[in-house]
């Protein structure tokens, strides 16, 4: 996809929702979101084996507030809420999630599940939330790719 084809699927909140991370796209995706004035978090987890380091990735990378209390429910108030960078969409790319996938496939589907109902929640507010989950294998089977 070219940027400006990736500047109109992300403008389309009933689109929004959690993908595949489209292989060698990074620039366009980023130049689309940039033209969008929509913020673009790029969560690194290669290093990210468990629950804990997920949601230090994620408080850390989005900036969240010292009121996050680093379990699930925080983490899906926090996603719901982001007052402290309010913008018109949002794109999360979680970045090398391979090694969180295969050590621990049930946390990782509940963040993920996470990140799902946040979309849903903007997307009652037309906002745009997309997560990109960045995978080196095709493991996470209902992942839906971008098109």
């Amino acid at each position: 996809m070219s940027t400006a084809q990736f500047h109109t699927l992300l403008s389309r909140a009933e689109r929004a929702g959690i993908y595949h991370m489209p292989f060698a796209a990074d620039l366009a995706l980023e130049e689309a979101a940039e033209s969008l004035e929509y913020p673009m978090y790029r969560v690194d987890l290669s290093k990210v084996t468990d629950k804990e380091g997920f949601l230090d990735a994620v408080g850390q990378t989005l900036g969240f507030p010292d009121w996050y209390g680093h379990n699930w429910d925080a983490l899906a108030d926090c996603l719901t809420d982001l007052s402290w960078m309010a913008a018109d969409g949002y794109v999360i790319a979680l970045d090398h999630a391979d090694a969180f996938a295969r050590a621990n496939p049930t946390d990782f589907a509940t963040a993920l599940s996470i990140f799902q109902d946040a979309s849903d929640t903007w997307r009652e507010d037309g906002i745009p939330f997309w997560t990109l989950v960045g995978t080196a294998t095709d493991g996470i089977a209902w992942l839906r790719d971008l098109e």
